[in-house]
């Protein structure tokens, strides 16, 4: 079986699916779902989102150079879908999804409670790229969920949060377990002799 040759394009899956929140005051906070986003750096630790200028997000955050990622699960598909489908120009979205925004502690823009994972996010610069903007920010804090946090092993078990991908127009689970980096080529620990 061959290959098909496809036009350039996006096809870089599968992506994390997050909601993103912004805005100084209870006026102005919106959320805008996002799947163009990722890490790209990690001293200091550095992300990015990139958004469509048209956006109502896109002046919120734009003004106030600032942003909380916060990442979805199974349960908040419909909430994440949502909010990616209609305006916050339109919609108070936090009252439309029962979504509960929370005072963070370094940037203006609102946590979404129910968000496993909530990461705080000041712009460092603004990257015209032609339909998408990229909004290449700082990671100034991060909120975890306690109830995926192992204090025992020290492990964050995110996974059991059952976190949503996007994947070429559609949202998925993550799946299963296949193995910890380095996995393949992790030397096997030898049996101590007993004698």
């Amino acid at each position: 079986m061959g290959k098909l040759l496809w036009k350039p394009g996006t096809m870089i899956y599968p992506l994390p699916a997050v909601m993103v929140s912004c805005g100084a005051s209870e006026e102005e906070y919106n959320i805008i779902t996002v799947s163009w986003t990722g890490t790209i750096c990690t001293e200091p630790p550095m992300c990015y989102i990139s958004v469509r200028p048209e956006r109502h997000s896109y002046g919120i955050i734009k003004k106030n150079m600032d942003f909380v990622i916060n990442l979805t699960t199974e349960k908040l598909a419909r909430a994440t879908d949502w909010c990616g489908v209609n305006s916050g120009a339109l919609f108070n979205k936090f009252k439309e999804t029962g979504l509960t925004p929370v005072r963070a502690t370094i940037v203006k823009s609102p946590l979404i409670e129910e968000s496993p994972v909530n990461i705080e996010c000041v712009v460092r610069e603004i990257k015209e790229l032609g339909t998408h903007h990229m909004f290449i920010s700082e990671v100034v804090a991060i909120h975890a969920d306690e109830a995926y946090y192992e204090s025992k092993t020290g492990i964050f078990r995110l996974n059991d949060a059952g976190p949503l991908c996007y994947l070429h127009g559609r949202y998925y689970g993550t799946g299963r377990f296949l193995g910890k980096f380095g996995f393949s080529v992790e030397r096997k620990k030898k049996k101590k002799r007993k004698f």
